[in-house]
């Protein structure tokens, strides 16, 4: 047995492959514990070079040429940005044509030593706070996705049915609908649990401990740990990462599924109903005294015994109609639980729009219609179960009128305006008049004139998609 002292470097920068003509400084971050937590400074794994010395052999069936191969076609699928080293996904086939069998036998050796990921930072749905992404090298990204893909295999007989998140088969509907039939009989009230900064803070000890109890390949346990522990380049600067999980990698959704798991086993043994999509948790109670109860009584178990943190100014105790769960929101109608979009979702929906119908943003027509066909087709995708057909009738008429604004600008001049409105059908005096109108833009693509030339059936003839059609076609 191995113990990881404190300090000690578990990952390495790239020498000989290596595309950064500055080497990251090392820069040691110093995290927070937890009251009561295993010392994060010493973790126990089991680095076990011998493979005689392991029964499972799961470390073999990681490093299998059809389980690479399977990995890396899914790393190209996904495409994605480079790592530290700057190799993009278009180069990695040639790559491990070249060093494939030295990669899977340094893995099998225990010599491996993944590259610290790169950070970069999204902003979240606030448009204020930002998500820490760290980005793997493409070479790491395909071993991380084979391991994930044998610890699929392995613990998802182990995952709980009332979670959905990152697992095959399942999606976001179905947790979606798992909550409705909750509601449905009678459960009305939530504890609507947020985590806080779940993947930063994540305990590297006790995600150790679980995986030993299931993964018995020590040297399988090492390499996971050597992930855990690459560390981050933060503008050519290395930190340590001695907590958490770094989001942004095919290793991070099923480790955060083990760990959660726990936490689902735990409420099921209580007898409570819940739903997980990955961090986000929804547990169902009959009555809000109840719903308050069962929040106090789990919440010294997830900071106590799973050393995560929970956020109790964004956690809420409220009726199902009150709360936001991935982007829907519940209501009744006629005794039975129905599906809607929740509202700070429409206004993100609508905020997009506005920014793609923008009359000032210098796109082309061609790419602004491209552009909103992909959005709207994802959206309405991701959100055709919820009841939205006149939220939808609304959306379009206030999308054309943004359109007929963009194009009332494109015109520009008096001439180019009295010819298009005359091509479009409008009579010759009424397209003179308007042609020389000195009102705003907005206030002019409200007009009756613009309406009756610029229909919908020509807005639609430049390419543009309406939100409601897309519906109508992907519900039929």
């Amino acid at each position: 047995m191995n113990v990881t002292k404190k300090g000690t470097k578990c990952s390495q920068l790239p020498t000989g492959n290596s595309r950064m003509e500055d080497s990251p400084q090392k820069n040691s971050a110093e995290h927070e514990g937890y009251a009561g937590v295993h010392n994060p400074s010493r973790i126990t794994e089991n680095n076990i070079i011998n493979a005689d010395m392991s029964k499972e052999r799961l470390l073999e069936k990681i490093v299998d040429r059809n389980n690479m191969n399977k990995a890396y076609k899914k790393v190209k699928s996904n495409k994605g940005a480079h790592g530290i080293d700057g190799m993009g996904v278009d180069e990695l086939l040639r790559y491990l044509k070249e060093n494939g069998a030295q990669l899977r036998q340094s893995i099998l050796d225990g010599k491996y030593r993944p590259n610290p990921v790169r950070r970069v930072e999204i902003l979240k749905e606030d448009g204020k706070k930002k998500r820490k992404l760290g980005i793997p090298t493409v070479v790491d990204r395909v071993v991380q996705q084979a391991i994930a893909q044998v610890l699929t295999l392995i613990f998802e007989e182990q995952f709980s049915d009332n979670s959905y998140g990152f697992r095959p088969g399942r999606n976001a509907h179905d947790a979606i609908r798992k909550c409705q039939d909750n509601i449905n009989e009678g459960y009305n009230y939530v504890v609507d649990m947020d985590l806080e900064k779940y993947f930063d803070t994540v305990n590297q000890s006790k995600l150790i401990e679980v995986l030993s109890r299931t993964i018995k390949d020590g040297r399988v346990i090492s390499l996971i740990h050597k992930y855990l522990r690459a560390g981050v380049v933060i503008k050519h600067k290395f930190e340590e990462t001695e907590v958490g999980v770094p989001q942004g990698g095919p290793l991070s959704p099923i480790l955060s599924n083990i760990m959660l798991n726990e936490l689902d086993q735990e409420l099921e043994r209580r007898g409570h109903r819940l739903v997980r999509y990955a961090d986000d948790l929804m547990i169902f109670c009959k009555s809000r005294r109840s719903a308050k109860r069962t929040y106090e009584n789990i919440l010294p178990y997830i900071e106590k015994k799973l050393f995560l943190k929970v956020n109790r100014d964004k956690t809420t105790v409220d009726y199902i109609g009150k709360v936001k769960f991935l982007g829907f929101a519940f209501y009744r109608y006629k005794g039975k639980a129905r599906i809607r979009i929740h509202p700070k979702s429409v206004a993100k929906m609508r905020n997009k729009v506005r920014e793609l119908t923008s009359r000032s943003n210098g796109m082309g027509n061609k790419d602004r219609v491209m552009k909103l066909r992909r959005y709207i087709m994802g959206w309405v995708n991701y959100f055709k179960i919820a009841d939205m057909k006149k939220l939808l009738s609304n959306t379009d008429e206030w999308m054309r009128r943004r359109i007929r604004m963009i194009l009332w600008k494109q015109w520009k001049r008096v001439r180019t305006r009295f010819e298009m409105l005359k091509s479009l059908g409008a009579h010759k005096q009424k397209a003179w008049e308007y042609a020389n109108t000195r009102k705003g833009y907005w206030r002019t693509s409200n007009s009756p004139i613009l309406s009756k030339s610029l229909t919908n059936n020509v807005i639609k003839g430049f390419g543009f998609l309406f939100f409601s059609d897309y519906y109508r076609h992907v519900t039929v």
